[in-house]
């Protein structure tokens, strides 16, 4: 499916290609999407940045894919999800994960499929989505998802999108501020660019050390191979799933390898372009040779040695689980893969890196807008890191979930590959032992639904400390369920998505979400009428602009998930975040707004025990086992 084309208005001051102000509001280096969404959310808050990216902005390999429902949101509100949408395939029954020996073969256990859960919203799981956002699920590859969002940067920062700088230094001035050092890779010439704020989104490539940045967590767990392929799989009969796991006897019942459908246009078996992705089998060792890679390919997939293949690319790169000890150095802060990397067992790297930039560029604006002090920035690091850190134990908990399924196939460590085909003979018989095996198979494939349906960690976590006032603990008891969503309104979480169908202009034929009418560029409170006149006056009365948003009580719905009683308000920051709620009408409104606004800007609070510890340990139990001698 084509790129769509962008026309959009510029949102600051262009720059002329050639030109270099000596100073800049914000310099964000790296040009992928974090960096790119950060750009755009501080543009869309009147703030002047300069992104640059030492490579040009050409994505070379599909890398990650899936776009969750509260990314999803944010590229709303950067004016980017309606393409997003546009791009994706025909085909809308993607939503679907499946488990095969191979995708064809010579024997019955050749081509065989395992199982399979629905995944990403699809099946069952629309409905419970559907409570979570006004927004669906999204899959587009990199290759394509850069560019569409490099384009609207292009559009809305004209001149302020520059590739082939290298940042080579950073310095945090002691009295505020940084200086980086840039090396122009075309002309070999270098400059100093001082910025008020830095937001390094380079993946940690080089930021990281220079900012004296430690991350926390096992690194090289494990190596993948990871080929992008044009070919075609009709043989396969598979018409829309996007993901297959392949477990084969040879890898001792772990995962073998992994077929991405690429589209454009189609996913299933009718994609033109594939992932292929796995381990190296014992005795193989890294090669650039193409003949090689692609026999590699085929062999993995069970396909004939002369089947037609084209190699676009290779990825050699390895499972990490690691969190950064810190996401601010002076003026400067760590986002995306910079601070965090993951396996993409469960897609929140990216995810993950988006909503990052989105947490950064309001809190960035206020203070640069004098709306709030310099400390309202440290509350980045206390509310992103430890999600950073759960968003990784549970990818790396995901990846875990597949060697019970080839477990209950009968497979096991160390086994000869010519056994382990004769214990799927097994699988296939029937006979009792074939049918006791067949349920233990579906049932560890079902536990995969916490990797696929795990609509509570995209969802519903909260932030254990920062900018907003505790309503009760923070920190929740383990073991927290992936799979079940419900909405609150405690603060620190997301407010929840209603449909109004009597306030805010919806209407029972076109309802309106809380998600969209509350402001981007101010706080929102969400009031009932009973006491609407009094917190209109105390949102007057704030030095940050506040929208009062009146839901009528025929909006039932919102009343249900709300958890306060007449009167009381819910205070919404402008990243869709709970910041206060109280649940009943204050004596004076303007004095508890004003005391709450006044906690909240100027950082709000810390937990005297780190929260990111628990999910730190999980990192380190998880990556033993995932670790392959």
């Amino acid at each position: 499916m084509p790129e769509i084309p962008v026309s959009r208005p510029a949102l600051v001051a262009p720059l002329a290609e050639d030109e270099w102000p000596e100073e800049v509001p914000v310099l964000i280096v790296g040009g992928g999407p974090v960096g790119m969404s950060s750009a755009i959310l501080l543009g869309q808050r009147g703030i002047e940045s300069m992104l640059l990216e030492r490579r040009d902005f050409d994505t070379r390999f599909p890398r990650a894919h899936l776009l969750n429902v509260r990314t999803m949101e944010i590229f709303h509100e950067m004016g980017v999800a309606d393409d997003i949408y546009a791009m994706e395939p025909i085909d809308k029954d993607w939503h679907k994960v499946v488990w095969y020996t191979t995708i064809a073969g010579p024997t019955p256990q050749h081509g065989l499929k395992i199982g399979e859960v629905p995944a990403w919203g699809g099946g069952k799981d629309a409905e419970i989505y559907a409570t979570a956002s006004p927004r669906l699920f999204a899959n587009l590859p990199q290759i394509r998802l850069d560019r569409q969002i490099h384009k609207h940067a292009m559009a809305a920062l004209p001149g302020r999108v520059r590739a082939n700088q290298e940042v080579i230094d950073i310095v945090n001035l002691p009295e505020g501020g940084v200086v980086a050092t840039v090396l122009d890779r075309a002309t070999n010439v270098e400059r100093k660019v001082k910025a008020k704020y830095l937001i390094a989104a380079d993946g940690g490539r080089v930021s990281a050390d220079l900012l004296g940045i430690d991350r926390e967590g096992p690194k090289a767990i494990h190596s993948i191979l990871s080929l992008y392929v044009s070919t075609e799989l009709p043989m396969w009969k598979e018409s829309s799933a996007l993901l297959c796991h392949m477990i084969q006897p040879w890898s001792g019942g772990r995962t073998s390898g992994v077929l991405q459908a690429l589209g454009p246009g189609h996913y299933g078996n009718k994609s033109p372009e594939w992932l292929v992705a796995g381990s190296l089998r014992p005795g193989e060792e890294p090669t650039d040779d193409p003949d090689v890679l692609i026999a590699r390919a085929r062999t993995l997939l069970g396909v004939p040695d002369d089947h037609p293949m084209t190699l676009n690319a290779v990825s050699l790169w390895q499972y990490e689980g690691v969190v950064a000890d810190k996401y601010r150095v002076g003026s400067s802060f760590v986002a995306g893969d910079a601070a965090h990397r993951h396996p993409p067992t469960g897609g929140l790297g990216l995810n993950g890196g988006v909503q990052d930039a989105h947490n950064l560029a309001w809190k960035i604006a206020a203070v640069l807008n004098g709306q709030a002090p310099d400390g309202l920035l440290d509350s980045y690091g206390l509310e992103r890191r430890p999600v950073a850190a759960y968003f990784t134990a549970h990818s790396l908990e995901n990846a875990n979930r597949h060697t019970p399924i080839g477990r209950a196939l009968g497979l096991q460590d160390g086994m000869a590959e010519a056994d382990g085909w004769k214990e799927l003979e097994i699988f296939t018989s029937d006979t009792p032992e074939g049918e006791a095996r067949r349920a233990a198979v579906a049932a560890a494939v079902k536990d995969n639904e916490a990797d696929y349906s795990q609509i509570n960690v995209e969802a519903g976590f909260q932030y254990a400390a920062g900018a907003f006032i505790a309503d009760g603990p923070t920190v929740r008891p383990e073991p927290v369920s992936p799979t079940d969503f419900v909405p609150t309104t405690l603060p620190g979480a997301h407010v929840p998505h209603v449909w109004l169908k009597h306030s805010a202009g919806g209407t029972v034929s076109a309802p309106v979400s809380t998600i969209d009418v509350h402001a981007r560029d101010a706080f929102t409170l969400f009031v009932d009428p009973s006491a609407a006149a009094a917190w209109q006056e105390a949102g007057a009365a704030q030095a940050w602009p506040v929208k009062v948003v009146v839901v009528a009580d025929e909006d039932t719905d919102w009343s249900a998930v709300s958890s306060v009683g007449r009167g009381g308000a819910i205070l919404v920051r402008p990243d869709s975040k709970v910041a206060w709620r109280v649940a009943s009408a204050p004596s004076d409104a303007t004095a508890a707004l004003t005391d709450a606004f006044n906690q909240i800007l100027s950082g709000g609070f810390e937990l005297p025990e780190d929260p990111t510890q628990p999910f730190l340990e999980r990192i380190r139990v998880s990556a033993k086992t995932l670790v392959r001698r």
